[in-house]
């Protein structure tokens, strides 16, 4: 034993020196005071003399820059920027335009949790709360989606000029230039509620309030174009479209083919310099119905009039309908969701400069500008929507389950049922925090290129997800479509937001993690930055900090991954209260996890990495997950920790952190050099795989809480269009909720003495008046038995037509006898 203690002591306290994250110095300061110690105690000396030596090995030429660098550092720098992968021009401008908020910390293997906590909460002003109780709330009770959908394939007009006259185009310009001027948060819950009773609604709402020209104008317009344009805009005067993806360039952009050739030509009656574009473009949103055009391409100089560089590059113009050469396609029809939608194109389209958006100085720059915008973009309108399809599916299938009654039993009753129920609670409650989360980033003044991406991939699965199971839940009720039908539009369109704003595949296995690895890494981009510097000698004094501080990173959560392996992560200190500080060591565990197997993945791979789409999708869920149980946590403390909402966020948790281990285990037992993945097994891993899908249990507390009045519920269907009317089938049910609960005892009394007597088949009607004459009920409860059956019936009817009123009207006025020429 006497000749081990001093290799002991090297390990352990180079394990809590790792654990702990302290410096070089530090650790070999204790190291050799503990050495002493071992020496004067009358340790084995040659052990001692040994260890001594270890130590000095290490700690001499790493803590004199000198050595280490010539030694060190300057053989390693010039074998790096040999295996340094080159970055695409897409990949630059991404990583040069997007900023690094709570999503950094998950990356660094030991979260700062404070720095989530003392996060502003998600508070709206009250002009905003008002515009959401008033104009949007109005707005909703107008909007019958039937009619949008089946009859006029389109917003009525009546709902276009209110969405104009209140401005909802125009939320996020500032207020001097005639908007709205709300934050991201009120931009989000305005699109949440309107997507609860609309997709097509939120849709036509969420396109120019985030990737268009209104964005665009407000970061980069010239002072003439938002003085001219922003107040159309917010007004509704011009209805804005932005034309970026063609049939040959979608997820590409930087490879579009259209383009623009620098020259002279006449703009009102005057002859300038301009641009004359070629363009084809598909899948537009709001391009049937737009008068200004936002238009992607990239710019040609070939005479050199603006300059000596020929090819500009990606540059952004604003064209209006009425141009000459512009034309207006058809419209697509996106899966039976009728937003106007359809393609563009031009021919020798002329503008002149002053209409490239920031004129002719952002030339060139337009993937920067579209790179910025996109991010926010991606953080609210397809988040909200999501969010709130899943909170009104949530809650009104939950009322659903209850009221709807097979063999005696409400249909939530089965477990079944209970399964999907639990799905579709712990669903919607994660992508409501996830959502909101991500508009608050935008309000902070991030530009969070990593969390949108995880916002829009992980809230449109969840979406589809949650139709899926909100249609199997609602049986026959969900497939027949009709007035009454409040969820199979949504099932139809749950494609779409997988599709657009970069389809989610793509999303998955390139962006999430391709980015954040680079991004939010606090060594990786400083080393790649390093080495691309031109000076010298400051390249290699940044190279050698950056290089060194990776080591100890990488070092440290090589410890911390085992160590929380070994213990469960079950000790050490959290942050929050006697609930959740479980949930945060959890997270610390995984946290760590990540950056080491993603440090070891690009030391390895390299430049291969990002070809390895199944790995890079596989850790791009892990940091998904941690930034997703992360603003689930910081919204349970915000709103006060509420007890009622605990299984809500346990079933969300458990099925976030499940989803984690599935994809670290997927990661390593497919990780490319097969021993590698075995040594990191055992790191990550030391007693297997250990978690476990939300439990039967927990899911059963989900299901009870979706099917009956409480708090909790109440808190997920906060911000969603509940209100009960003629257009709203889904607020009419949930309305009946608490009224369909408090009849069940008198129902089953009435059932069971009915079971009992021996009475004939009888009307509904009839029974009734046989109980109250038998005394099985009084006459207060016969009419509380006669409103449970006319709501249980608006509840389970489905709608039915004429022939004639589901044929298609261009297809039947071609069918009809024409008159005669004569005639007419």
């Amino acid at each position: 034993m006497s000749i081990a203690l001093p290799f002991l002591a090297f390990l352990l306290v180079g394990a809590f020196a790792a654990y702990h994250r302290l410096r070089l110095a530090y650790w070999a300061a204790i190291t050799a005071t503990l050495l002493v110690a071992c020496w004067l105690l009358g340790v084995n000396q040659t052990a001692v003399i040994v260890a001594a030596a270890l130590v000095a090995l290490i700690a001499v030429p790493l803590l004199l820059p000198p050595i280490r660098k010539a030694l060190i550092t300057a053989p390693l720098l010039k074998g790096y920027r040999k295996v340094l992968p080159p970055l695409s021009q897409t990949e630059r401008i991404a990583l040069e335009t997007g900023s690094v908020g709570f999503e950094g910390e998950l990356f660094s293997g030991d979260p700062d949790w404070k720095q989530l906590l003392s996060q502003p909460k998600a508070q709206l002003t009250a002009e905003e709360q008002a515009f959401l109780d008033g104009p949007v709330e109005e707005l909703c009770k107008h909007t019958n989606d039937w009619e949008i959908t089946h009859i006029l394939a389109d917003l009525p007009p009546e709902t276009w000029e209110y969405i104009k006259k209140h401005k909802f185009f125009g939320m996020i310009i500032p207020k001097e230039y005639g908007g709205l001027g709300f934050s991201a948060l009120a931009h989000h819950k305005v699109i949440q509620k309107l997507a609860s009773v609309s997709s097509v609604l939120s849709s036509t709402v969420g396109v120019p309030n985030s990737l268009g020209p209104g964005e665009l104008l407000m970061h980069y317009g010239t002072k003439e174009q938002k003085d001219y344009y922003l107040p159309r805009l917010a007004d509704g005067r011009e209805v804005p479209c932005f034309g970026l993806t063609g049939p040959f360039a979608g997820s590409d952009a930087t490879s579009i083919p259209d383009y623009g050739i620098v020259c002279k030509g006449e703009w009102n009656g005057a002859q300038v310099l301009g641009v004359r574009l070629t363009f084809d473009k598909r899948y537009i949103t709001l391009a049937p119905v737009a008068t200004l055009i936002g238009l992607a391409f990239r710019l040609y100089d070939p005479d050199g009039l603006i300059g000596d560089k020929r090819d500009v590059g990606i540059s952004l113009a604003l064209v209006p309908r009425d141009t000459a050469g512009v034309e207006i396609g058809r419209r697509h029809f996106p899966l039976n969701s009728t937003f106007q939608n359809g393609p563009i194109r031009g021919r020798d389209v002329f503008v002149p400069l002053s209409q490239l958006i920031g004129g002719e100085e952002f030339a060139g720059k337009g993937w920067l500008m579209l790179n910025e915008c996109l991010s926010i973009g991606r953080s609210i309108t397809l988040p909200s929507t999501a969010s709130g399809g899943g909170k009104m599916g949530a809650v009104v299938t939950g009322a659903y389950a209850r009221i709807r009654k097979q063999f005696g039993l409400s249909v939530g009753r089965f477990e079944g049922v209970e399964e999907a129920l639990a799905r579709i609670g712990g669903k919607a409650y994660t992508a409501s925090a996830l959502a909101q989360a991500t508009a608050m980033a935008v309000d902070r003044g991030e530009k969070p290129a990593v969390p949108s991406a995880i916002a829009k991939y992980h809230c449109t699965s969840m979406g589809r997800e949650l139709s899926s199971d909100i249609m199997d839940v609602l049986g026959g009720k969900g497939i027949i479509l009709g007035p009454r039908n409040f969820a199979g539009r949504a099932w139809q369109a749950a494609p779409i937001a997988i599709t657009v704003e970069g389809a989610n595949i793509m999303t998955r296995s390139l962006l999430i993690f391709g980015q954040g690895a680079i991004l939010c890494h606090p060594w990786v981009l400083k080393e790649m930055k390093a080495a691309q510097n031109t000076d010298v000698k400051a390249g290699l004094a940044e190279f050698d900090r950056s290089l060194f501080g990776h080591i100890g990173f990488a070092i440290s959560n090589a410890v911390r991954s085992f160590w929380f392996g070994l213990t469960a992560a079950k000790i050490g200190s959290a942050p929050g209260d006697d609930y959740t500080r479980r949930y945060f060591r959890k997270l610390d565990r995984y946290s760590a996890n990540l950056a080491l197997i993603a440090d070891v993945s690009m030391l390895l791979l390299g430049g291969k990495l990002k070809f390895k789409e199944s790995l890079s999708g596989r850790l791009g869920d892990v940091l998904s997950n941690l930034y997703i149980t992360s603003a689930m946590l910081k919204r349970y403390h915000d709103e006060g920790a509420p007890v009622a909402d605990q299984p809500l966020l346990a079933w969300a948790f458990h099925d976030a952190v499940h989803k984690i281990e599935l994809a670290l285990s997927g990661a390593l037992r497919n990780f490319p050099i097969r021993p590698v993945g075995w040594l990191l097994w055992a790191l990550v891993f030391p007693w297997g795989r250990r978690a476990q899908a939300p439990s039967d249990r927990l899911g059963h507390r989900v299901a009870a809480l979706l099917m009956a009045p409480n708090e909790a519920r109440d808190r997920l269907g906060n911000g969603v269009f509940l209100t009960p009317c003629e257009n709203n089938p889904a607020g009419r049910i949930d309305s009946y909720l608490a009224k369909a609960v408090l009849a069940e005892p008198v129902e089953r009394k009435f059932l069971k003495a009915l079971k009992n007597s021996d009475i004939e088949a009888l009307e509904f009607t009839q029974q009734l008046d046989e109980g109250v004459r038998e005394g099985w009920i009084t006459a207060d409860e016969r009419k509380q038995l006669e409103e449970l059956r006319a709501i249980t019936l608006d509840t389970i009817t489905v709608d039915d037509f004429d022939p004639h009123e589901l044929r298609a009207a261009t297809y039947y006025d071609r069918k009809q006898p024409q008159p005669s020429r004569e005639a007419a």
